[in-house]
C-alpha cells in the first residue's frame, strides 16, 4: 500500500465505523471458533496493529508486516515483537506452529493467492484454524481498491475453493457489511461516473460515525445463525484436520 494509506489507517482504525464494527464482527467469529485458553495466534499482515489487542484476549499474538514502519510503530504501540516476511515463501515460521493463523483484507494483496492461503495452511496445527476477511465482488472495484494495492475482489464461491484447496474444512463463509451495501455501491457507482479521487475512508461527523457503527454491528445478530447473501467483504473460517 502506499504510505499516505498506512498512516490514514493509524488515524482511522480506533474510531471510524469500519473498523470498530469489523472488529465486534470478527469477535464474535474468534468465540465460535473454541480456541485453546493458551492458543498461540498468529496475525499476518497486521498493519498499524489496531486487531493486535482483540486477538489478545483470546491467547498469544505474534505477527508479520511487510512494511518496516508499521513494524516498529505496532512494537512500540503494543510490545508485540513484529516480523517481516511476504507471501507465499517468505514466511519466517515453522510449520503447524499455531493454534490460529489470521489475515484480515491481506489476500486480495498478494499476486498468488492460492500458493499464499497454501503457505498460511502449513503455519496451522492439526484441529487449528484460520480466520480472514476479504473485500467481495470485482465489479465494485474502484479507485480505493487501487489506492490500497489491490489485485482483485472475491467471489465467495472462489474464496472458498482456496481454504479447500489448502485442505481445510470450511467452517464458516459468508458476505458481510450488508445492510450498508445499497449506499456503499450507490456511492462508489457516483464517484466512478463522475471521476471522483476523494478517499472513502474518510472519518464522518460524530453521529454518523455512531450510526453506520450500530448499523454494521447489527449483522453480528444474523451471522451467529446463518450466512449473508451478499455484501461488501467475505468472512471465512476453516480448520485443518486433527
Amino acid at each position: 500500500m502506499e504510505r499516505v494509506i498506512y498512516d490514514r489507517i493509524k488515524e482511522l482504525e480506533q474510531d471510524h465505523w469500519w473498523f470498530v464494527a469489523r472488529r465486534d464482527i470478527l469477535r464474535q467469529e474468534l468465540r465460535r471458533l473454541n480456541l485453546p485458553a493458551d492458543a498461540r495466534i498468529l496475525e499476518v499482515g497486521c498493519g498499524a496493529g489496531g486487531n493486535i489487542p482483540l486477538l489478545q484476549e483470546f491467547g498469544t499474538v505474534e505477527a508479520l508486516e511487510p512494511d518496516a514502519p508499521s513494524r516498529a510503530y505496532v512494537t512500540e504501540r503494543t510490545g508485540v515483537a513484529v516480523q517481516g516476511g511476504l507471501l507465499p515463501d517468505g514466511l519466517p515460521y515453522q510449520p503447524r506452529a499455531f493454534d490460529l493463523v489470521c489475515a484480515f483484507d491481506v489476500i486480495e494483496h498478494v499476486d498468488e493467492d492460492a500458493a499464499s492461503v497454501a503457505a498460511l495452511a502449513r503455519l496451522v496445527k492439526p484441529g487449528g484454524a484460520m480466520l480472514t476477511a476479504v473485500p467481495a465482488y470485482q465489479w465494485l472495484w474502484s479507485h480505493h481498491d487501487e489506492l490500497h494495492h489491490h489485485k482483485r475482489r472475491y467471489r465467495r464461491s472462489d474464496y472458498r475453493r482456496l481454504f479447500e484447496a489448502a485442505g481445510l474444512k470450511v467452517e464458516k463463509a459468508s458476505y458481510f457489511n450488508t445492510l450498508l451495501f445499497a449506499p456503499a455501491w450507490a456511492q462508489r457507482t457516483v464517484k466512478k461516473l463522475t471521476g471522483s479521487t476523494e478517499p472513502d475512508d474518510a472519518m464522518p461527523p460524530a453521529w454518523l460515525n455512531g450510526l453506520l457503527t450500530g448499523v454494521f454491528r447489527a449483522e453480528k445478530g444474523w451471522l451467529a445463525h446463518a450466512d449473508l447473501p451478499f455484501g461488501m467483504s467475505i468472512v471465512l473460517a476453516a480448520r485443518k484436520p486433527a
